[in-house]
């Protein structure tokens, strides 16, 4: 089965989470997200992330300060292992686990 992985290089508070293929998760700094990222600049509800056999799926949920893939600003994207993903200020390393 395919595993998502997605971690920060933050060494004093790091974040790390899974998803397995097939699941759909939210992330954001409100109580009610999947994947709490209680952080500046992350919005209440982010973020939605599809995870598939081969890729994430990332849509932003209409947040403040917006959703970045590679350094680009995102809608809707196609996150791969060895990307990076930016909520506001928190940068997550995406790798894939088969």
């Amino acid at each position: 089965m395919t595993m998502w992985i997605l971690k920060t290089a933050d060494e004093a508070e790091p974040l790390t989470f899974r998803l397995a293929a097939g699941t759909i998760k939210t992330a954001g700094r409100a109580t009610r997200a999947d994947f709490i990222v209680d952080r500046h600049l992350v919005s209440r509800l982010h973020c939605r992330i599809t995870a598939g056999d081969e890729a994430l799926t990332v849509e932003d949920l209409e947040s403040t300060n917006g959703t970045f893939v590679n350094g680009d600003r995102v809608t809707r994207a196609d996150v791969k292992s060895g990307d990076t993903l930016r909520l506001g200020r928190i940068e997550f390393s995406i790798a894939r686990e088969s």
